[in-house]
């Protein structure tokens, strides 16, 4: 590439912004039939990402008296006021002795109608850690607790200790690629940036705007474009040169086939919430309304959201936080039920640690297990599957400053997710390396 041609190559990336080209060379499209992909079925995995660590134990409260008050001591100003708590009646559970944040009526909703389950101290673990243990040293442990950095980093990929640069999702399709070669785009679709979720040693994600492929559309039709697509389509000596532009060609492609679906989308009655996180989950109903003109049988979207490093104003800034995610995912399971998919998609969350019972006088600092909700209706809901801890500093769970230790491990959350979109069971080790470590693989929370 000469130098003027990589200067006006440079300029087209700025104008239209990064293009991304992931996942299979897009062929014509077709609708999909029973079995295409080696699939006789549809399913969807949507990851909903809480950026910053999300203080569950304000999101889902104990309310019976005894326990109501173990918590209000320990949460000290950050407790909620009791009668203020959303009632909520798990199975198993005397009526009314939980609650949840005054701010999540969807979620109560869905809850109630046991579309939505609750895991109760999950967190990433090695193996199975009980306080003694944990101050003894003696079992492994995640390497640097209470990092953003490392923890999202464990969550996204269950690595433990491993120098690991995929991520689980992204080793399900690398498990699943087989058997997808009939799909149009990537089984990974990431509207909010290229992540380690995603990546898998072969397989590599799609990457989309969050109302679409928008980085395209500035590229327009006129002298800009059509130089790009110059610059793409030439050829060249290097190999690092050849590859960028195939990536570049497949990104072109990949975009005018999803722009194209997208396009003939009809208008949906399910009204979304004006915010960052509904619009991605009203594209992800979008492109899962076009599943059968892609030719896709198994996705799995990752969406996020930020905001929730809550040390500070946290009792100003949480009910927005929590009303937004409330409110956009009972959005997005209505539009399954629109679309007709409400059993095909389950949606979970995941954020980097739950924070400690404790205030630091205006919030909360980092912690380590926390509670993440799976929504669906294949989801065993109205049910919490762990342990809900007693909310008590200095208690059995308690490692120093409110900081819970973990009953339940990431890897067998995943695990349970990923059994139920299709992972054969002698593959589930791969997708999860630490879930033999413990007693069951299912948490039994899927249908």
């Amino acid at each position: 590439m000469d130098s003027y041609s990589r200067r006006r190559f440079l300029r087209a990336l700025a104008a239209g912004g990064a293009l991304y080209a992931f996942g299979r060379t897009p062929g014509t499209v077709v609708a999909q039939a029973a079995g295409v992909g080696g699939f006789a079925d549809y399913k969807a995995l949507v990851c909903v990402y809480l950026v910053g660590g999300n203080d569950s134990w304000s999101m889902v409260v104990p309310r019976s008296q005894a326990e109501y008050d173990t918590y209000a001591r320990s949460r000290q100003n950050l407790a909620l006021a009791r009668d203020a708590l959303l009632p909520i009646n798990p199975v198993g559970e005397a009526a009314g002795s939980y609650g949840l944040h005054p701010s999540v009526a969807g979620l109560r909703d869905l809850f109630e109608s046991g579309r939505c389950a609750v895991v109760a101290n999950v967190g990433p673990l090695l193996a199975p850690t009980t306080k003694p243990e944990f101050q003894a040293k003696s079992v492994p442990l995640p390497p640097q607790l209470f990092s953003h950095n490392d923890q999202e980093g464990q969550w996204l990929s269950l690595r433990g200790r491993k120098v690991e640069s995929t991520g689980w999702a992204g080793r399900i399709a690398d498990s699943m690629s087989p058997d997808l070669a009939g799909q149009s785009i990537s089984l990974n679709v990431s509207l909010s940036g290229q992540t380690l979720f995603q990546a898998g040693r072969t397989a590599t994600p799609y990457v989309m705007g969050r109302s679409g492929p928008t980085r395209f559309q500035n590229l327009g039709t006129g002298a800009r474009a059509a130089a790009f697509r110059d610059i793409a389509a030439a050829s060249y000596d290097s190999p690092y040169e050849r590859a960028f532009a195939e990536s570049q060609r497949r990104a072109l492609r990949h975009a005018d086939a999803v722009s194209d679906a997208l396009a003939a989308v009809p208008s949906m009655a399910t009204s979304f919430p004006a915010s960052p996180l509904g619009e991605q989950l009203q594209t992800v109903a979008r492109m899962i309304a076009v599943r059968e003109r892609l030719g896709m049988s198994r996705q799995i979207f990752f969406v996020a959201t930020g905001g929730f490093d809550t040390h500070d104003d946290q009792l100003e800034n949480q009910p927005g936080l929590l009303g937004n995610v409330s409110a956009s995912l009972a959005a997005f399971h209505a539009a399954t039920v629109e679309l007709g998919v409400a059993s095909s998609v389950t949606t979970f969350t995941q954020s980097d640690f739950g924070r400690t019972l404790t205030s630091n006088g205006d919030g909360s600092d980092h912690g380590w297990g926390g509670l993440q909700l799976v929504i669906g209706d294949a989801v065993r809901g109205r049910s919490f599957y762990g342990r809900y801890p007693v909310l008590e500093i200095g208690g059995a769970d308690d490692l120093g400053g409110g900081r819970m230790i973990p009953t339940v491990s990431a890897d067998q959350y995943v695990a349970t997710l990923a059994r139920w979109f299709g992972v054969p069971e002698e593959k589930l080790p791969l997708i999860a390396p630490n879930v033999d470590n413990f007693a069951s693989r299912d948490l039994g929370f899927m249908i």
